[in-house]
């Protein structure tokens, strides 16, 4: 799933260093932002900025990939603790990796055989998934550098990012400006709200990979999870839709009651067997609601951490790390084997540009495409 290219194909301007405090609080903790170099790739400076709030929560995001590097959040004890998985230094992330953290476009998961059709004009895309295109090709958004806009929401700190993706970039058509901002609120949320235009038809997906580990080390198999999804995203061998929504009930796919990951990871099932566990879509049930919905919860019975994940999004991926396979040393030298992190990948469905039966995931001239997550932490006592 790792690309395996490190060319770096943008430029960003480069700020000057700061350090952004826009309030303090009856303890004297601060709000903040600041910034600093991380490296650099093929002579291109790479920056870290780092978004806290007041309650010692605080959010690491790079340039290169528009990352998600750290995300330190307390635990029952008031704690804090790294939660996503990824590595101390610059460098690795300029090898191949499986999108530790990154900002996935133009599209999240996989186009199968990497060819679609638009307006009746075929379009063949870069194959990095066998002959499928996987998260945007193997030169993605999660390998170019972003330009950096540091702002705040009112006492909120938050980063903008700016890519622009040129015409045929992959093959995709048209040119893309694409922007995300990640704004820390005071109440331990974490928000990626998206937009972008393009000057002529085409598919966008967009969405951040970060892979979480509530407890901060080990494997997710004891995480509960919950999906309040009554249906789900059957896959081929190769991992592309087979077109169908099937119901969760009576599957191991089931998670809309809270559930261990490790349940149920082993049983004897066709789906679990062609992804080497869990790595589906779930169809959330929105009804009429167009707005943000709780998409995922999960809770670490050891650390008493919980996140619940909200999207405007019509679908979750939810990955198990299946592919993790321990040859990458990540934070601290922690060998990130098999089920070391879960990704919930909020989105529109995999294969949509062949599946006219799917939600479209067109934008054309004129439109902005727009969509937003939500990722908020409590504790359990």
């Amino acid at each position: 799933m790792a690309p395996a290219s490190s060319v770096v194909r943008r430029r960003p301007s480069n700020p000057s260093s700061f350090v952004f405090r826009p309030s303090s609080t009856e303890q004297g903790d601060r709000m903040s932002l600041t910034q600093q170099t991380f490296g650099t790739a093929d002579g291109t400076p790479i920056e870290l900025y780092t978004l806290q709030n007041a309650n010692g929560m605080s959010a690491a995001i790079m340039t290169f990939g528009a990352s998600l590097v750290a995300l330190r959040v307390p635990d029952r004890a008031g704690q804090a603790g790294d939660v996503v998985l990824g590595f101390d230094d610059f460098a690795p992330y300029n090898g191949a990796h499986p999108y530790f953290g990154a900002v996935i476009g133009r599209y999240g998961n996989r186009i199968a055989q990497g060819k679609f059709s638009l307006n009746g004009q075929p379009y063949t895309l870069a194959q990095n998934n066998g002959s499928n295109n996987l998260h945007g090709g193997p030169l993605g958004f999660d390998r170019v550098v972003w330009r950096a806009e540091p702002g705040a929401d009112g006492d909120d700190p938050s980063l903008t990012l700016h890519y622009t993706s040129p015409d045929g970039d992959q093959g995709f058509p048209g040119t893309l400006s694409a922007t995300v901002t990640y704004t820390l609120g005071a109440d331990n949320t974490l928000r990626l709200d998206y937009s972008a235009t393009a000057d002529q038809d085409t598919v966008v997906n967009l969405t951040n990979h970060s892979y979480f580990n509530l407890a901060g080390g080990g494997d997710i198999l004891g995480h509960m999870v919950e999906l309040p999804a009554t249906r789900f995203i059957p896959v081929n061998a190769d991992l592309i839709p087979t077109g169908e929504l099937q119901p969760v009930a009576g599957t191991p796919m089931d998670f809309r009651t809270p559930t261990a990951v490790g349940a149920r990871i082993g049983n004897d099932d066709g789906q679990l067997h062609a992804a080497g566990g869990y790595d589906h879509t779930w169809v959330l049930d929105r009804g009429d609601e167009t707005g943000l919905v709780l998409a995922a919860r999960v809770s670490e019975p050891t650390s008493g951490r919980v996140m619940e994940v909200l999207t405007t999004e019509p679908g979750v991926q939810f990955y198990s790390g299946n592919f993790l396979d321990g040859t990458l040393a990540g934070k601290r030298g922690q060998r990130y084997e098999r089920n070391t992190g879960l990704c919930l990948e909020t989105q529109h469905f995999p294969d949509s540009p062949n599946q006219p039966q799917f939600p479209s995931t067109i934008l054309r001239p004129g439109e902005t495409y727009t969509s937003s997550t939500v990722f908020r932490f409590t504790a359990m006592s």
